[in-house]
């Protein structure tokens, strides 16, 4: 049986609907250390090769709000700047990172960035009602090397 199926069953009011520590503590900690959490309930997404109202027909789960895990795309091999261009637009960061903290100990866990989707090229890219959510872990006490993997959350508004 699918997720879908399986959604499809549970009483009304019953949703996936994670907090931020949430994502990135049993989510995005445990896939990039390769632990075992809900697996099936995410998806891997290219999202540089997906335009943003694709996202809903990938997730596996039916919902206004999809989530999703993406690895990062270096815009350069050798810098720090992430690629965030699609076919036909790119996604803009807004506003600053804000802090994931750990329930239990208060220390920052992961970071939120806020982006939303301009169709065309930068800087004359038309604003749309697309927004995403992009959670990162950002830990010193986190093991060395691990992939760079972002989970993302995405709605329109």
């Amino acid at each position: 049986m699918g997720l879908r199926e399986i959604e499809s069953t549970l009483p009304p009011g019953f949703r996936f609907y994670p907090s931020d520590q949430e994502l990135v503590c049993h989510y995005l900690y445990k896939k990039v250390t390769n632990e075992r959490a809900s697996q099936g309930t995410l998806v891997e997404v290219d999202l540089h090769a997906r335009e943003p109202w694709e996202l809903p027909d990938v997730a596996k789960l039916t919902a206004s709000e999809w989530y999703f895990f993406s690895f990062r795309d270096r815009k350069y091999a050798t810098g720090s700047r992430t690629n965030r261009a699609t076919k036909t637009g790119y996604w803009k960061a807004t506003g600053k990172d804000r802090e994931v903290r750990s329930p239990a100990t208060r220390a920052v866990v992961g970071m939120r960035k806020t982006l939303v989707f301009y169709q065309g090229r930068a800087p004359n890219g038309s604003k749309t009602s697309w927004v995403m959510h992009e959670f990162r872990l950002d830990s010193p006490h986190l093991p060395p090397r691990l992939p760079e993997m972002m989970h993302v959350q995405a709605f329109r508004k």
